[in-house]
């Protein structure tokens, strides 16, 4: 399946607005009021703790995609450390789910500020309406070819990180350097609570982990792009955060959660501040989903050409990558439909962290000495990913059981699925080894 991807399609340029592209459009619009609900008036010092968990994580990932670039990114990793066994296949498609569902959590953050503008019901049917409309624009443009897709994330990242930091700067001017967001407060649970949700605003740079095999002079671009990416990405996250604390109190921030910094800028930049802001979120939520749609897509290809997961082209014409991306595009706008923006945000948590542990234990165990990676470093990743995710667990068996019973639920399904179908379909070590070259 070699043929199907184009290798040096992405520059190191194209892969860090590829990474900032999936981090900005769901990070920013989409779950800046969902921390704040979490951590209180100490929101933004989520964002910081959440980048240095995922930096811990990145380690990992930079490590093991500077020795092993491929398109399957994740699935790469986990046959590596794994083998063809249930957990690689497994905790490969609870990647694959998670951002997917970071897809329909950034589709419905798109339907929710465009009805935003124009004076629309937020709770409104043509929310889902809207975001599966995007959802099937993404698709489009990623049919037309990886290079597009580098080509218009470049042009709509440099639009969006412009245009978000100037807001910052705009509304922190306009409030004078105040901070309004006081009063209240969190404990520690519901603090490191929040961390789970500021790491799903930085997962983002596994996009670039599952283009591996595109990108130019990978050995050397991989790891580039991902440090870059993060670090654009925590100092647009604190800017914002900073701009939004100032110019609203907690409990306007809470309450329009959803559409948090189209709320903040009323008050700081006027009616046109809230337009351009508005602007701002639909584009940065469309270049977000391009480039999701983007990844998963090829990763979900590469898990196939493996025989980790079963494939059906049902009746389409095309390579096994257009079949995928058809997959990717019906199951987001599945869950933009059914599900709202706080449990499609609380199910990506879950569904990453656990992925996100068994990879870091995957390596410490089989590959620490093959990639030359630091042990302490993958087990302090392992340790604060369970931390956070347990913290998140008990906060939402509280306030939410139902979707903490889906996503056990759903995680069991998911192992269950690829254990049946590798059982009836037995994988030699030679079926994926040159994947791992």
């Amino acid at each position: 399946m070699a043929h199907a991807y184009k290798k040096n399609s992405i520059t190191l340029p194209g892969a860090v607005a590829m990474g900032t592209g999936v981090m900005i459009g769901a990070g920013i619009f989409a779950l800046t009021g969902q921390i704040a609900e979490l951590a209180g008036p100490l929101f933004p010092l989520s964002f910081v703790v959440g980048a240095i968990v995922t930096a811990f994580s990145a380690y990992t990932y930079i490590k093991m995609s500077n020795a092993f670039p491929s398109s399957g990114g994740i699935g790469m990793i986990l046959t590596k450390a794994y083998g063809p066994t249930t957990v690689a296949a497994g905790a490969s498609l609870l990647m694959a789910l998670s951002m997917v569902i970071n897809e329909s959590l950034v589709a419905r953050t798109f339907g929710t500020y465009t009805l935003r503008a124009f004076g629309g019901d937020t709770d409104s049917v043509l929310v889902p309406v809207l975001g599966v409309a995007l959802i099937v624009f993404a698709y489009f443009v990623n049919v037309s070819g990886s290079r597009s897709v580098g080509l218009l994330s470049i042009i709509m990242a440099v639009l969006k990180v412009g245009g978000i930091a100037l807001f910052g700067v705009s509304a922190l001017w306009a409030s004078g350097l105040s901070f309004e967001a006081t009063g209240g407060g969190a404990g520690t649970t519901s603090f490191v609570a929040s961390v789970a949700l500021s790491i799903l605003a930085f997962k983002g740079f596994t996009t670039i982990t599952n283009s591996g095999a595109e990108i130019t002079k990978p050995h050397q671009n991989l790891g580039r792009a991902i440090v870059l990416s993060i670090a654009i990405c925590v100092v647009v996250y604190l800017l914002v955060a900073f701009a939004v604390g100032s110019s609203l109190p907690l409990d306007r921030i809470v309450a329009a959660k959803d559409y948090a910094l189209a709320e903040a800028a009323q008050p700081a930049l006027g009616q046109t501040g809230f337009y351009l802001t508005v602007a701002l979120a639909l584009v940065a939520t469309a270049s977000g989903l391009i480039a999701s749609v983007f990844a998963v897509s090829r990763m979900l290809a590469m898990l196939t050409d493996m025989k980790m997961i079963p494939h059906s082209h049902f009746g389409m014409p095309g390579t096994i990558k257009d079949h995928t991306l058809v997959y990717t595009v019906v199951i987001a706008g599945f869950l933009t439909v059914f599900f709202d923006l706080s449990r499609i945000a609380s199910l990506g948590a879950f569904f990453y962290l656990v992925m996100d542990i068994i990879i870091h234990l995957g390596v410490f165990r089989q590959l620490r000495e093959e990639i030359g990676a630091r042990g302490w470093v993958l087990l302090t990743a392992i340790v604060l990913d369970a931390v956070v995710l347990a913290a998140f667990a008990a906060m939402k068996w509280q306030s939410d059981p139902l979707i903490v019973v889906i996503g056990l639920v759903g995680m069991a399904l998911v192992f269950l699925f690829v254990r049946v179908f590798l059982a009836r379909n037995r994988v030699r070590e030679d079926d994926h080894d040159h994947h791992r070259k």
